[in-house]
């Protein structure tokens, strides 16, 4: 009898998020800024998973990009779950207006700087 192939990773992500891709509140743009709040640190000890490595993370301020980056996770995926955590109150996020032209061009090689490292 043939088994079935295990679900691929990207399958099981999209389980993180009850099969969302998008955010319930805020769609968060990948260098949004997310830094865990107090109330975040005294849930810690109830979460599990991706969620609790968020918090650990996210004790000095990365962007949602790093988050996705060092958990190996997709993008869309990080952006949900930090959206769902800011609105827990677990995360802060800081966002700013970015124009037409999209992001100025510090932020970017910052961005890439940091990707780069990991």
């Amino acid at each position: 009898m043939d088994q079935a192939p295990p679900p691929s990773r990207f399958v099981r992500q999209f389980a993180l998020t009850q099969g969302r891709g998008r955010s319930k509140g805020t769609e968060l743009a990948l260098d949004t800024l997310v830094r865990r709040t107090e109330r975040g640190v005294r849930a810690a000890r109830s979460l599990r998973g991706e969620q609790l490595a968020i918090i650990e993370l996210t004790e000095s301020t990365i962007s949602v990009a790093e988050v996705s980056a060092h958990l190996h996770l997709h993008l869309g995926i990080a952006r949900v779950l930090v959206s769902d955590m800011a609105a827990l109150g677990y995360v802060m996020v800081s966002t700013s207006e970015i124009g037409e032209g999209g992001p100025d061009l510090p932020t970017l090689e910052r961005l890439l700087d940091d990707l780069q490292s990991l």
